[in-house]
């Protein structure tokens, strides 16, 4: 199986139901999951300078790394997520 990294984007405060569709979206991947995290604001490194990052609306908020068999696999897991602005999936170099 090859590894695939889920990036979430976009933040607003979520409501009960929608906090309950993230764990019912948890659940079900589970036993693909290999990784995951929230993201809290950050810096970007420039090479004349460095900004913060908010949190915000248009902000990588978090990541899954799950396993999958292709890129159309890992898709159609990602499209059964909550998205609050988008979500974007890569495959993992080894």
């Amino acid at each position: 199986m090859k590894q695939f990294m889920i990036l979430h984007y976009g933040f607003r405060p979520p409501t009960p139901e929608e906090m309950d569709a993230w764990h019912r979206w948890f659940d079900l991947v589970a036993g693909r999951q290999v990784d995951r995290g929230g993201l809290r604001g950050g810096r970007e490194i420039l090479p004349t300078e460095t900004r913060e990052l908010p949190f915000a609306a248009d902000s990588i908020t978090g990541y899954t790394i799950i396993q999958a068999e292709s890129l159309d696999e890992a898709e159609e897991i990602a499209r059964q997520c909550p998205i609050v602005a988008s979500t974007r999936v890569y495959e993992i170099a080894r």
